[in-house]
């Protein structure tokens, strides 16, 4: 750990290694320490990055610790990165303000029961939920769902979901339909949520709140979850955006949310009937952040932290944030790539893809030798990301679909 300066005060300690937080913050001139696994000290320490080595998987209470350490670097707030680092932001800031309900608040986006009751006290729609203990649990679960949607013997089953209460994205999330699915659950998987299977087109929104009020609301859509979205989102999906707005404000005040961001998603009917999926606390994966910064200009690292410090004026909250898509310079769209073999040679690129007038740049690389492809957890690691802008939505989905399924590795 590199040693203190006394004399730097009001230090914004940035929770989980992102190179892009870190640049951004450091251009805003602010005094801050990275709180990060120690992998990265070394980097931290050839770069000048003031740095405290530490791993989020120890258990919470340990966060004490690490309050007295951030207490000496003169710390103000806490800022979370990743899905991991919210619970010990909750802690640390509870002790920083002196309000022990922001840790009880951290823990409300990384328990999604805990996050669901509170999203339906609010008045949300979130379908049916239940906790599993075992496999016996989702047995009764999946019968009573077919039993309440009026399925007879020979009908195909109502699909539902399994997933961990505290893991982002789609880790350890599965779709059961029979006994032949209940049974692939390992026992070292449970407790699990069970939920009904929600319809509508599926989406997400990144909101920037300070002092409980929306300062920038964006709205992603999504062609494939984990694999493809795009930024704004589409006429037919922003056009619901009172809606949406609507269902955030539940969100803040349920949750009792003054400062920060939300990474929210949702999931809407043809009709606008919104169904409310989750919540987390933290920066939202799928590029979505670059999309932002493409189309809006302004760097959303930057607006998380400006939203996170209760001392930020509403006038530098004005003139940070541009007004939601009309000043949108275009669409910025991804498609996250991932093999559909076992072992991969080789990098292909179809030239009709690379002469697309949307088409930007790849982040692929092209296999020395025959590589051997993981097995899976979720939607997994993807190999690479293929990047797309352009003036209109539906070319936007249309080339986003067209690819989403290509053998890039075979």
């Amino acid at each position: 750990m590199m040693g203190i300066v006394e004399n730097v005060k009001d230090r914004i300690a940035i929770l989980g290694w992102s190179q892009q937080a870190i640049e951004a913050i450091g251009k805003m001139n602010r005094p801050y320490i990275v709180v990060a696994p120690l992998e990265f000290q070394a980097y931290a320490n050839v770069f000048g990055i003031p740095f405290i080595p530490w791993q989020f998987e120890w258990a919470i209470e340990e966060a004490h610790q690490l309050y007295e350490t951030l207490k000496l670097w003169n710390t103000k707030l806490a800022i979370p990165i990743y899905e991991e680092t919210v619970e010990w932001a909750g802690a640390i800031n509870a002790k920083l303000e002196n309000n022990p309900r922001l840790f009880q608040q951290s823990m409300l986006f990384r328990d999604k029961g805990l996050m669901k009751r509170k999203a339906q006290l609010a008045g949300m729609r979130v379908g049916i939920f239940e906790e599993a203990q075992n496999k016996q649990d989702v047995y009764y679960f999946l019968k009573r769902m077919n039993e309440a949607m009026l399925k007879v013997n020979g009908e195909v089953n109502e699909l539902i979901h399994v997933k961990p209460f505290n893991k982002a994205g789609t880790v350890g999330h599965r779709i059961i339909q029979s006994a032949q699915d209940i049974e692939a659950i390992d026992d070292q998987e449970f407790p699990l949520l069970m939920e009904s299977h929600l319809n509508g087109k599926e989406f997400c929104c990144e909101v920037f709140v300070h002092n409980g009020k929306i300062r920038f609301l964006n709205i992603t859509e999504y062609v494939k979850l984990g694999h493809s979205n795009f930024v704004p989102a589409s006429p037919s999906l922003e056009k619901w955006r009172p809606n949406v707005t609507r269902e955030i404000e539940k969100l803040v005040d349920a949750f009792e949310f003054n400062y920060g961001i939300l990474h929210a998603e949702f999931f809407v009917t043809s009709d606008g009937t919104l169904n409310f999926g989750e919540v987390g606390a933290r920066v939202p994966g799928g590029h979505i952040f670059e999309h932002i910064e493409r189309v809006y200009g302004f760097n959303p690292f930057q607006g998380q932290i400006l939203c996170s410090d209760p001392d930020t004026t509403d006038a530098e909250l004005e003139a940070f944030f541009p007004q939601e898509v009309v000043s949108a310079k275009g669409y910025a769209g991804i498609i996250m790539v991932y093999p559909h073999f076992n072992v991969i040679n080789q990098l292909t690129i179809p030239e009709k893809m690379k002469n697309h007038p949307y088409y930007v740049r790849h982040e692929m690389f092209n296999p020395d030798s025959p590589m051997q492809v993981p097995v899976r957890v979720g939607t997994g690691n993807h190999y690479g990301s293929i990047y797309f802008f352009g003036q209109d939505a539906d070319e936007m989905s249309y080339i986003l679909n067209e690819y989403l399924y290509y053998d890039f590795y075979k």
